[in-house]
């Protein structure tokens, strides 16, 4: 399975009309379809833990020390001692990065202060290639380097988070009946780091957050790719564009191209997915793609 283009934005790029819409934070949906969408992210990365200061880092290491911590590494008693109740006020103290591929792109502050023991509990005893966090939130002003430790990044202030392996996203991928389990799985996860890893997506447009959405959320653009796959057909593109239906909403078009691998004619399906409020939703499931449509 290769893909060689995925045409969206790459990390990094400002958000689609990145214009932060005053008053409460869940009423977007009361101001005009016409004016500037809120800077919403949907974005797949890991969430990595940065000291503010030396005295926050003294104070951890305090009580580390305190801590039963033998047999552990230091990043398993850091992740350990984070996370016990009476650590909390540290785990509010902290800094929380958000990378992508490595980069890193946002500081994450949650909405709720309860929120603190997600981001807490997403700094894994172990280094884990395979696992992934997901945010949900809203992107706001580029923080001053003084508050985390130098770092000067957009602030994402975060609704939703949820961490999960790569293994248990596909695990909970409903697999027809037709189709080889080990076979499937493998191809899945092809698709998911490729797309990760070649769109570069910060999650922070309408592509990104589509794309996203649907790597997350929908089972059909992975089984439909295997069974092309099957069928002699390889992923050759996916190009996020704003759909041509009319009307009030943003949505956009993803538009999966598959290639023969004996004549080299393209078949194209998509799915559209509505990005206008903060959580995406599909407006139908995958089919049929025409270039006129």
């Amino acid at each position: 399975m290769s893909v060689e283009g995925i045409r969206a934005e790459p990390a990094g790029t400002a958000p689609e009309g990145d214009a932060t819409v005053g008053g409460c934070p869940t009423c977007q949906a009361h101001h005009s379809p016409a004016a500037s969408p809120r800077p919403f992210v949907y974005a797949l990365g890991q969430i990595e833990l940065r000291f503010p200061n030396q005295g926050v880092e003294k104070e951890l290491a305090q009580s580390i020390s305190r801590a039963d911590t033998a047999g552990l590494t230091d990043r398993q008693a850091l992740s350990t001692v984070l996370n016990l109740s009476e650590n909390r006020y540290l785990a509010r103290q902290v800094c929380y990065v958000f990378t992508v591929q490595g980069v890193d792109a946002y500081i994450l502050a949650p909405r709720d202060p309860a929120d603190y023991a997600l981001l807490a509990e997403a700094v894994r005893p172990d280094q884990q290639a395979t696992a992934l966090d997901c945010i949900i939130g809203v992107r706001g002003a580029v923080d001053p380097p003084e508050p985390c430790g130098g770092l000067s990044l957009p602030v994402v202030t975060v609704d939703q988070v949820y961490s999960f392996a790569v293994s248990d996203l596909l695990g909970a991928i409903e697999k027809p009946e037709s189709m080889a389990g080990e076979a499937f799985d493998r191809a899945a996860e092809d698709l998911l780091r490729t797309v990760i890893r070649v769109s570069g997506n910060a999650g922070a447009t309408d592509k990104d957050r589509a794309l996203t959405y649907l790597l997350v959320r929908y089972s059909g653009i992975y089984q439909t790719t295997f069974q092309r796959s099957m069928d002699g057909f390889s992923l050759s593109a996916i190009d996020v564009r704003p759909s041509a239906v009319d009307g009030s909403r943003r949505v956009m078009d993803v538009v999966l191209s598959y290639t023969s691998r004996s004549n080299d004619v393209t078949e194209k399906q998509f799915v559209s997915v509505d990005v206008t409020d903060e959580f995406p939703f599909r407006r139908h499931g995958i089919s049929d793609y025409c270039d006129h449509h």
